[in-house]
């Protein structure tokens, strides 16, 4: 997953503005895959917590089904709830005041139990899930994977034209390509799910708490605990959050407890980080790592007359009281020219993802920055490679 390789290292101490990377002890026909997005990069930061997110769960522990009978989110685990409200309230990217809780393996299964809270089995036909391309190709991989009769993917919101009721996802900042969106259909009978993944520090400037109906979050792409499988909503109607919950209840009977109490004692971590002067921050480490990132690789880029990499616009982040870049998650390259750039790639060991997957052309791909050290210098010097033959127009 995510482009581990064998011996890479965790050393960060690259200058942001080398131009051409370092050389790497990997194999010259390691195969890099940066289709994935594994946070592991975040590992370092973790490991040296130590002991303050350690946990001991005795053999007589969180052995009910039940966490709290009083909430709709019956499984919720209350520190928990508590955690989250508190790290939102700190990094100010949500309103959580007078909204419902509902946990989740994840944001995959949230936005599951949001599709089926928002559709009706009385409607005469499935609801038209869309969002505005490029959009996050596991989207229509879940709309049509149980093949349910209660939505249907629809695809681009820029091209959707049925009357009728609708649901559209917006992801902001967007899985591909970094952009801060909004609503594109905006029709009476629509219903939105705001995913907000990367709407943390390290991502993006903070410029508001959202304030959206329904909004999800995961713990994956907030600390990088991906493996957890901990992820959060946060509903204003309360209906809703009951039926996203009954279906939580009939997939899965709830959420694993150890994983809830994991996350909210790093939750707690990382907000107590951000409280205090003596204390490291997690947004701060990791924003450092990926606005380096960014630097070499668009040194790199710079010098194509091929490729581009969208600009972002600086903006005022409220969280760290200054005008910051976004530095998302991943790179959305494009070419000039007409071809298919994951199979091009890959002849040079790199496997991305292509742009068709996320409803845009071939000549886009999507290339993960979340990849161990070693793996991201030996992806810029194979790409430094293919850019030089393409501006002497001489690609292998």
């Amino acid at each position: 997953m995510g482009g581990l390789e064998n011996g890479a290292t965790n050393n960060q101490n690259s200058s942001p503005t080398t131009t051409k990377p370092t050389k790497t002890s990997l194999s010259p026909d390691s195969m890099i895959n940066l289709d994935q997005g594994d946070p592991t990069l975040f590992e370092p930061f973790w490991r040296k917590m130590g002991d303050k997110c350690t946990l001991v769960i005795e053999g007589c522990d969180l052995m009910s089904y039940f966490s709290d009978i009083s909430n709709i989110c019956w499984f919720l685990q209350p520190q928990l709830g508590d955690a989250i409200k508190r790290l939102h309230r700190v990094v100010g990217n949500a309103v959580t005041e007078d909204r419902n809780i509902v946990v989740g393996t994840g944001s995959t299964q949230l936005l599951m139990a949001a599709l089926y809270a928002l559709s009706s089995p009385a409607d005469r036909h499935p609801v038209s899930l869309v969002a505005a391309a490029p959009f996050y190709s596991g989207y229509k991989d879940q709309a049509e994977f149980l093949r349910s009769g209660l939505y249907k993917w629809e695809g681009d919101a820029h091209t959707f034209d049925k009357d009728g009721p609708y649901i559209e996802v917006v992801t902001s900042p967007n899985n591909p390509d970094g952009a801060i969106r909004e609503a594109v259909v905006n029709r009476g009978e629509g219903k939105l799910v705001y995913d907000l993944a990367y709407y943390w520090p390290q991502y993006t400037p903070i410029t508001q708490p959202l304030d959206h109906d329904i909004m999800l979050f995961t713990f994956s792409k907030c600390t990088g605990h991906a493996g957890s499988r901990i992820g959060w909503a946060l509903v204003k109607d309360k209906e809703v959050a009951r039926k996203m919950t009954e279906y939580m209840q009939i997939s899965s009977i709830g959420v694993s407890k150890e994983s809830q109490i994991r996350a909210a004692k790093i939750l707690g971590v990382l907000g107590e980080g951000c409280r205090t002067a003596d204390s490291e921050n997690f947004f701060e480490y990791s924003h450092s790592i990926l606005k380096e990132r960014w630097e070499r690789l668009r040194n790199v880029v710079k010098n194509s007359r091929v490729f581009s990499l969208p600009k972002y616009p600086r903006d005022y982040c409220n969280f760290t009281g200054k005008y910051m870049d976004s530095n998302p998650a991943f790179a959305w390259l494009h070419s000039k020219e007409d071809i298919d750039w994951e199979s091009r790639l890959r002849e040079h060991k790199i496997i991305a993802r292509s742009g068709e997957r996320f409803g845009a052309s071939p000549k886009h791909v999507r290339i993960s920055m979340f990849s161990p050290p070693e793996a991201f210098n030996l992806f810029l010097e194979r790409l430094s490679a293919i850019i030089d033959n393409t501006n002497g127009n001489v690609v292998t």
